[in-house]
């Protein structure tokens, strides 16, 4: 068998309004108009996501209310850096969730579908491994994904943040009789590097880098490069 491992967010879909920091500011500014701060100044005091320590794995966090709630100190840490009352981060924190999962939110690229169904006639089977929040496979769901989508290996589930090397090797140890493994995701570190770390070609997409073997600017590009230089995974 062939397969593709995708990662998510960036490469095959997005969330319409931003992701993390400006969520959050959409929050502040709907209970706050009159706080003066910038995505800039927000993003900054955001740390502490689960992918900020990728070698540290978090099997415990095993639920998706204990997943959230290990983030809860981050946001709150935040909001009080910025100046929101002690008696508001509550309630504040509490919006996050249901807004950033809010599927009416999320979107796939207009090339996703077109190029793995392209991928699929032509006998690839697709992965998504990513670093996402638990309800991703609703989302996916939400954006008719999932019939195009073998597996889904989430660190939400699996404990695992790519460029972690168990999340790389979940997948290899789930694939049956792999001849080719590709990686294909738009971040050098976490999707290329941490692929080919253990032997995994990877493609960067949508964007670039000075140490990326293969790139493209758009998914249509994927096909020609995997057909063309395909070779088994180590």
């Amino acid at each position: 068998m062939k397969y593709l491992i995708w990662d998510f967010d960036g490469t095959l879909g997005y969330r319409e309004g931003g992701m993390w920091t400006l969520t959050l500011l959409e929050i502040v500014q709907r209970a706050m108009p009159e706080l003066d701060i910038t995505p800039e100044q927000l993003r900054e005091l955001l740390r502490g996501y689960p992918w900020h320590t990728p070698e540290r794995a978090h099997p415990e966090l095993d639920t998706a209310d204990a997943w959230w709630s290990a983030l809860d100190p981050v946001f709150t840490h935040a909001l009080t850096s910025i100046g929101v009352p002690e008696e508001l981060t509550g309630e504040m924190v509490k919006e996050f969730r249901p807004l950033y999962t809010d599927l009416s939110r999320w979107r796939l690229f207009p090339d996703t579908l077109p190029v793995l169904e392209e991928l699929s006639a032509t006998g690839w089977r697709h992965v998504v491994l990513t670093n996402h929040v638990p309800e991703l496979p609703a989302i996916i769901d939400h954006l008719d994904l999932s019939p195009l989508v073998a597996a889904l290996f989430n660190s939400a589930q699996t404990g695992y943040e790519k460029p972690h090397p168990q999340a790389f090797r979940n997948v290899l140890e789930w694939a049956v009789e792999p001849k080719a493994v590709w990686m294909i995701g738009d971040n050098p570190k976490a999707d290329v590097a941490g692929a080919e770390a253990l032997g995994i070609p990877a493609i960067l997409v949508r964007t670039s880098h000075p140490d990326a073997r293969y790139c493209c600017a758009e998914l249509s590009q994927v096909p020609q490069i995997v057909q063309k230089d395909s070779c088994p995974s180590n």
